[in-house]
């Protein structure tokens, strides 16, 4: 992997803000700073030149920026009024049907001065964790005070918002951001932070991540707050999995059938403490970057590992079930 180093975002670091947990002091602020996702980005930049907001639903895995594109199209549609016409609802707030009837029905019904053609905003957050009850009593809510009040979902799971809600929106999804927009983004932090780092340290908080640009940043910083130096080892102390070093030697033993030597590497991951699903979730993101492998033995590992994984979910997460998942491995690289 090439690492390049890449100027800050003149808007990313805020210097009041000097305090505050990296993820937070390095949010983007306008849409232009987001990450990823580029043609969402731009219909969004396009509602907010028009300024007329539909109500929408962005769906997408955890970390992609979501409600972060939320806040910023509500910062440039608002401007100065962005305190007053917003209102956030996340997942740690009581999301039952009185909400619905309450605070977010008063706030709708609140007066606020905005700009000529602009509306309110409510954000809800982690939609998807509403309750039914709640999402039907929104219904009406939304369809009465449309003209002065806008509504905003950010969900994990569209398909758990009910469909007469559904209707009533637009649905932007998000999809996981590559490995090289998390590396351009850490990069940023890193030389604005003067971090002392390697490449395989770099490349770490990466594999970590998978995608998650969220997950990506609190890493960086939780691995220079405890070892003022970001290396593949002390990543992957903090993130507490197995290395990926470690259970690709494990992989390619099953490969040239050395099955004593894949379970020796097991049980030295097993002593460590680390359980069924992290030595599973690890040999799974191992296998798909496998170059040595080709691609029927690569898809037949992916679908013993994929087999063993829904096995540890269903409770049978033992040693044992992890040992005949390699010897599993093995038989097909000998076949």
């Amino acid at each position: 992997m090439t690492i390049e180093r890449g100027e800050p975002s003149k808007s990313a670091a805020r210097p009041d803000e000097a305090e505050l947990p990296w993820v937070e002091k390095y949010r983007p602020v306008v849409l232009g700073d987001i990450v990823g996702n580029t043609e969402t980005i731009e219909r969004l930049k396009i509602i907010a030149r028009d300024g007329n907001m539909p109500h929408v639903i962005i769906s997408g895995m955890p970390g992609i920026g979501k409600t972060t594109s939320v806040l910023c199209l509500a910062r440039t549609l608002l401007g100065e009024n962005y305190r007053e016409g917003v209102l956030e609802l996340n997942a740690s707030d009581e999301r039952g049907v009185d909400v619905v009837r309450n605070r977010i029905k008063t706030f709708a019904q609140k007066k606020v001065n905005l700009p000529a053609g602009r509306q309110k905003i409510v954000i809800l957050d982690e939609a998807d964790s509403m309750t039914a009850q709640a999402q039907q009593a929104l219904r009406r809510t939304m369809e009465i005070y449309s003209a002065t009040t806008r509504f905003a979902f950010a969900c994990n799971q569209s398909n758990k918002i009910i469909e007469p809600l559904q209707s009533r929106c637009a649905i932007l999804r998000y999809s996981r951001l590559t490995d090289e927009q998390v590396l351009r983004r850490l990069m940023e932090i890193i030389k604005a932070e003067d971090v002392q780092y390697s490449e395989d340290g770099v490349a770490a908080l990466i594999f970590a991540a998978e995608g998650d640009m969220r997950q990506a940043i609190n890493n960086l910083q939780s691995t220079v707050a405890g070892f003022g130096f970001v290396s593949g080892d002390n990543v992957f102390r903090v993130v507490d999995s197995p290395h990926p070093i470690a259970v690709q030697a494990m992989v390619k033993a099953c490969q040239e059938g050395k099955i004593e030597a894949a379970l020796e590497t097991l049980r030295t991951l097993w002593d460590k403490g680390y359980s069924a699903v992290d030595v599973v979730s690890t040999m799974f993101r191992v296998v798909k970057t496998m170059d040595s492998l080709n691609e029927f033995v690569k898809m037949e590992y992916i679908k013993e590992i994929g087999f063993t994984h829904m096995r540890v979910l269903d409770g049978v997460s033992t040693y044992l079930q992890l040992t005949g998942c390699l010897a599993r491995l093995c038989r097909v690289a000998q076949t």
